[in-house]
């Protein structure tokens, strides 16, 4: 396995230590200006300018987003092109209790270093702002438009208690279910409505006995998010909100229908009518290139880190749709502490000495490990070639309302 030269690694460390305040400055800022998907106006601007000062070309609106983009360095010529994906949405109501801001600023750190050693290396440098993770999937949006084409491999980190690399994902889908029913007044003719309540009410039900049929490592849950506006009116409309998820898409083509008649089941009960929408697209199981998360789990130990290598780590993201198109990877960069992802106390724990640590570090070992795969020639041929034979197709799975 090659290693990375200690002249380039000398220049890598130096380009890095010259933006680390700004870097450091961005990972707080983000922290304290929370945006949610396709929102991150603040976000995109404020990463977006930070590379443009580093001097790459910054291109606004990927893929018809307002809130994505892509920033490009290194010979236009070039055969092989990195691309480092930032991601910077937050949470409803936590904020950015997922980390999104330690992501955006280690990308960008990764590519800014990266832009030092381009020329010699001859490798093109390609960041994309990609919005909408926790919901969206702006990363399957502009994957779809081409955004990736050009892109030979791609890397991200995600913050987490602990270091690890190598892991799968669940895929998943979302769901909206909206019944329409008839409103009435509760006390003098509740006979005369239709009670789109009580269609969510049956349908969480029969989900929730469903539950004790499904296959091991199926997981599904949901919300009400429109219930009713009085308590003394029937009401006439309520949605509900669901994701499934399971080892692979195929999984869950497989499990769909028994789901739907779940939701089908509330409006039977109940005289409603239903609706079934997909809010976004579905999330592929996350599959990370061997070579590459070996080569960054490396680099990170020899940072003080010991990562440890895991099969699945249970959530879900758009970068899996990503690693199904081309090499990829996305290891968990370890904040040191007890706290989970989706809890105030993990977005607390996204601010501070260890997260600071953790932007620095995951920016040196992306940016090696990258300058390591420019540098070998076997895995370089392996990328290159795999590129130029690559036809990005939309998954084989369909929706889940079909």
């Amino acid at each position: 396995m090659a290693r990375t030269a200690p002249a380039t690694d000398a220049v890598l460390r130096a380009r890095l230590d010259a933006a680390r305040e700004r870097l450091l400055l961005l990972a707080r800022d983000l922290h304290a200006r929370p945006e949610t998907a396709f929102a991150e106006h603040h976000a995109a601007d404020a990463v977006a300018a930070l590379l443009a000062d580093a001097g790459l070309e910054v291109e606004r609106g990927t893929a018809g987003l307002p809130t994505a983009f892509t920033a490009t360095a290194g010979p236009a010529d070039a055969d092989l092109t990195v691309g480092l994906c930032l991601e910077y949405d937050a949470l409803p109501g936590l904020g950015h209790a997922c980390g999104h801001n330690l992501i955006a600023a280690a990308g960008a750190g990764a590519a800014i270093a990266l832009t030092a050693v381009a020329d010699a290396l001859s490798l093109r440098v390609k960041a994309l702002g990609t919005p909408a993770e926790e919901g969206g999937g702006g990363k399957i949006l502009m994957l779809r438009a081409g955004a990736f084409d050009d892109v030979s491999f791609a890397m991200m980190v995600h913050p987490g208690p602990v270091d690890d690399f190598g892991g799968t994902s669940m895929a998943s889908r979302g769901v909206e279910a909206e019944y329409r029913g008839r409103a009435a007044h509760a006390a003098i003719a509740p006979h005369d409505g239709r009670n789109a309540a009580d269609a969510c009410v049956v349908a969480q039900t029969a989900l929730a006995l469903l539950r004790q049929q499904l296959p091991d490592g199926v997981r599904m849950h949901g919300i009400v998010t429109h219930g009713g506006d009085r308590t003394n009116i029937i009401p006439a409309r309520s949605v509900l909100r669901w994701q499934l998820r399971a080892g692979t898409l195929g999984e869950l083509e497989t499990l769909w229908p028994r789901v739907r008649a779940c939701f089908e089941a509330g409006a039977v009960a109940t005289g409603c009518e239903l609706t079934l929408t997909e809010p976004s697209a579905a999330y592929a199981d996350l599959r990370q290139d061997p070579w590459l998360g070996d080569t960054y789990a490396r680099h990170v130990r020899a940072l003080g880190r010991t990562p440890e290598a895991v099969a699945s780590f249970g959530a879900s993201t758009d970068m899996g749709n990503v690693s199904h198109a081309l090499p990829a990877i996305h290891p968990t960069i370890g904040l040191a502490c007890e706290a989970r992802p989706h809890t105030l106390e993990f977005a607390e724990a996204a601010l501070g000495e260890n997260a600071d640590r953790a932007v620095l570090d995951a920016a040196l070992a992306l940016a090696r490990t990258a300058a390591d795969l420019a540098a070998d020639p076997d895995e370089r041929r392996r990328v290159t070639a795999a590129h130029r034979a690559r036809a990005y197709r939309s998954s084989p799975a369909g929706s889940p309302l079909g």
